[in-house]
């Protein structure tokens, strides 16, 4: 087994589906951070802690489609296939 099979396979097996979860995570965050601003619309320090979520979760999508990019673009210059969690 050459080294570019050998990472195409951990980033099959292991990056891809890391930033899948990351990123599923940090939605849920975002959508949390919603749930929490509209049901708490009397308490204004609820909502703050809303807005934070919501802030935070775009923080770690827009961080997990970088690493994404990043990734990617590694594995691309160096010639590997990347196996795409998102589609080819």
């Amino acid at each position: 087994m050459s080294v570019p099979q050998i990472l195409g396979r951990i980033s099959e097996a292991i990056l891809n589906p890391l930033i899948v979860i990351f990123f599923a995570i940090a939605l849920i965050v975002f959508f949390w951070g919603i749930f929490q601003f509209i049901l708490h619309n009397d308490d204004e320090a609820e909502r703050e802690k809303g807005k934070k979520s919501m802030v935070w979760g775009l923080v770690g999508i827009f961080v997990m489609f970088a690493v994404y990019g990043i990734v990617n673009f590694i594995l691309s210059s160096l010639g590997i296939d990347a196996g795409y969690p998102f589609g080819p």
